[in-house]
């Protein structure tokens, strides 16, 4: 146990004095100098993606390493550009989203947007759909639905900018269901909607204590999410505000400071008793260690990988934004939807698209064997309900 604690301290004074570039998922013992408080950066880097991201982008996605390399390039700009052409859109702004296949942002605009409007976004380099109706009236509608009680037959709905209309997803056995055809009618009723079947209902990923390099609170096992300063984020359904927290190798930790679920699924542990946070997350040995420089937000569409305690590094694609899960404990909203596969005890650990955090595993349906979806809730949410800043690494 302490040669493996001795391990982490020295790979966090490497990764802090080398400036490595790696990939993976915030260690449960996360070990490094205390740094002094203060604002860190949310723009994305220029440093070149390492191998062990590109890897495992092949190995998830299907890609060649030459093929990887521009899509990683391609999503940093796209990252960037995105928030700007929102801001361009104004009124006219109907949902982007990452082209993969083009390796562009993708902006829908209604009819009614202005030549200058498109000029702006085309001479920016983002490419233009026409939608149907704008991004502030999908919200309105998928709000609506949010006020509704769902049967445990539905799944979750979400707003899909591409088709231009709300998402229900409802699992394949209970789509018969009178609860469910109830729900989708009244659904509905509130705009347009289009209904989606999935294979299982969503569940959160805690699980009951086994070995690995996780944190516990009682004798519930999850991962820990990203690094701030004076602790850790995760997921809120792991702990209770005042619940106290023990390491991987059992020595205790800190306790959940803030914690909120069902409607959100968000917390945070501060960090004391010989532990301390450094901007790095666990590969895991299938990739390097990676180091943490911001939280620029991915564009659906734009790839995402996964770390945690149970089945450790995996990648995939953003599905949607703000979507509401709904759990058999009630539903959560503002959640990212995402192809990549997680297991029970991944609860709580990371989601990055390159070096830049995007947000803490919450749950979803399938395993890493035969695949599924998984949510997480993103970390910029989380940073501004407890007013934490990220701990980046700035060099």
């Amino acid at each position: 146990m302490k040669r493996r604690r001795l391990t982490h301290a020295v790979l966090a004074t490497l990764l802090l004095l080398g400036g490595l570039a790696t990939a993976g998922t915030i260690p449960a013992a996360a070990t490094g100098p205390t740094p002094p408080t203060g604002s860190t950066p949310l723009a994305t880097s220029a440093k070149p993606a390492s191998d062990g991201l590109l890897s495992a982008m092949q190995r998830d996605l299907g890609l060649t390493r030459h093929q990887a390399e521009a899509r990683v390039a391609a999503e940093r700009a796209a990252a960037v550009l995105d928030p700007k052409v929102r801001r361009t859109a104004g009124e006219a702004y109907g949902g982007s989203w990452f082209d993969a296949a083009r390796g562009r942002l993708t902006v829908a605009l209604t009819p009614d947007a202005s030549t200058d409007t498109r000029r702006a976004i085309r001479a920016a380099g983002a490419e233009i759909r026409t939608a149907a109706r704008t991004a502030r009236q999908l919200d309105a509608v998928k709000a609506r639905i949010d006020r509704l009680s769902a049967p445990s037959g539905v799944s979750g709905w979400h707003v899909d900018p591409v088709a231009g209309t709300v998402v229900v997803d409802i699992v394949r056995k209970d789509r018969a269901d009178n609860d469910v055809r109830r729900f989708v009618s009244r659904a509905r009723d509130a705009g347009p909607v289009t209904v989606r079947t999935v294979s299982a209902a969503p569940r959160t990923f805690a699980a009951g204590t086994v070995g690995g390099d996780p944190y516990y609170t009682g004798n519930v096992r999850c991962s820990i999410g990203f690094s701030v300063y004076g602790g850790f984020v995760t997921a809120g359904h792991c702990g209770s505000p005042g619940a106290g927290v023990s390491g991987w190798d059992g020595s205790y930790i800190g306790t959940f400071q803030g914690s909120s679920f069902p409607d959100n699924d968000y917390a945070w542990v501060s960090v004391g008793s010989g532990w301390w946070t450094v901007p790095v997350v666990l590969g895991w040995g299938t990739v390097p260690d990676q180091l943490v420089r911001g939280s620029a937000v991915a564009p659906v569409g734009s790839s995402v990988c996964r770390s945690g305690s149970t089945s450790h590094w995996h990648c995939g694609t953003v599905l949607a934004t703000n979507e509401t899960v709904n759990y058999s404990q009630g539903a959560v909203h503002q959640l990212t939807k995402t192809s990549v596969c997680a297991e029970p005890g991944d609860s709580g650990g990371s989601f990055i698209t390159g070096d830049q955090a995007q947000g803490v595993t919450s749950g979803g349906w399938g395993n890493c064997t035969s695949g599924g979806e998984t949510w997480f809730q993103p970390v910029n949410e989380i940073l501004g309900r407890y007013g934490l800043t990220l701990h980046t690494y700035t060099g």
